[in-house]
């Protein structure tokens, strides 16, 4: 019993920390810059012109205004620079309300990046960022208005990922602040990344893979693009996508297929890790897991039903492309 508790760990700890360090210091080089760029425009009222040129969407979807720095840090960087901003905001939100900020976070981040890897896979720009823009907004809408006629999970929202502003204004209160919100984000990467580790080890992300194939085989997502998929809808959209561009130049998958697949991942990836941290912050699991997985099926289900009625000439124009060698 010992010996196999003591290969269990082995296997859960063997190059982990290596990889937590890797992880932080390459989110430390984007959120530090930014963590200093946000003090800069703070400091010439920069902070309080965006959430007023943001309040009237935010204000859609049942948001303060503040939320909307929140979504735009995290739209263009990644999901732990937007939560690092939201740790930033003394905003006291519902569990309504974190759930529905969970929402637009989670369908539109890091877009720099992922429309670059949607369009190496051949799927148009316009394409990628009104279904990450667009599907984001229609959803956290959605959501809101459910809440709101319901008035459901009208309570305040238990935060774990946070710290009280600091009351001295002096440019080193703020630093030392700004350290603790580094060390605090350490913590949470290695015990996140930890929980991984050990999922997989439990085979949950099989199960997962399992579980999901007969959903993506209704959406019409061919046999050899359905398991490349899910990897990218349990670990993102850079791994997936990544995988699905080296099939596509091979000719293994049909640019149609590449297409729908990258869709999918667009509204669905990175299931397990970005659910946790949205959780952190107080968000309802139903709403941001389970919900989530509906309302993308239903978006893409829609969207195959569309395809089928257009020829491959219209989509190959205005939709995708096949991948050159």
């Amino acid at each position: 019993m010992y010996k196999k508790v003591a290969f269990l760990v082995g296997l859960l700890w063997n190059g982990l920390w290596k990889e937590i360090l890797s992880v932080t210091w390459t989110l430390y080089k984007i959120m530090i810059p930014m963590i200093i760029i946000i003090k800069v425009i703070e400091e010439f009222g920069g902070i309080e012109l965006l959430s007023e040129w943001l309040g009237p969407v935010m204000s859609l979807v049942g948001l303060p205004s503040e939320m909307g720095l929140v979504w735009a840090t995290t739209l263009v960087t990644n999901m732990y620079a937007g939560l690092v901003v939201f740790m930033s905001i003394d905003a006291d939100l519902t569990v309504a309300q974190v759930s529905v900020l969970g929402i637009l976070l989670l369908l539109a981040h890091s877009l720099p990046i992922e429309v670059a890897v949607a369009k190496k896979a051949g799927v148009g720009v316009a394409a990628t960022l009104i279904i990450r823009l667009g599907g984001s907004f229609l959803m956290g809408w959605i959501f809101h208005q459910f809440y709101q006629s319901g008035d459901l999970l009208n309570t305040p929202a238990e935060i774990v990922w946070r710290h009280a502003p600091v009351s001295d204004p002096s440019y080193m209160a703020w630093a030392i602040d700004q350290l603790k919100s580094l060390v605090m984000i350490f913590v949470v990467i290695a015990a996140l990344m930890t929980f991984l580790r050990l999922l997989k080890l439990l085979g949950i992300e099989k199960l997962m893979g399992i579980l999901l194939k007969p959903i993506l085989s209704v959406l019409g997502i061919s046999r050899e693009a359905t398991n490349l998929t899910i990897v990218g809808i349990t670990l993102g959209v850079s791994f997936g996508g990544g995988l699905l561009i080296n099939e596509a130049k091979r000719g293994h998958i049909s640019p149609r297929d590449i297409f729908v697949a990258m869709m999918l991942l667009n509204l669905l990836h990175s299931l397990i890790e970005d659910t946790l941290l949205i959780l952190l912050i107080g968000a309802n699991f139903t709403t941001i897991f389970w919900g989530r997985i509906v309302f993308s099926v239903a978006v893409i289900g829609i969207m195959v039903f569309v395809l089928k009625r257009l020829d491959e000439r219209t989509c190959q124009k205005y939709l995708y492309k096949k991948i050159s060698v």
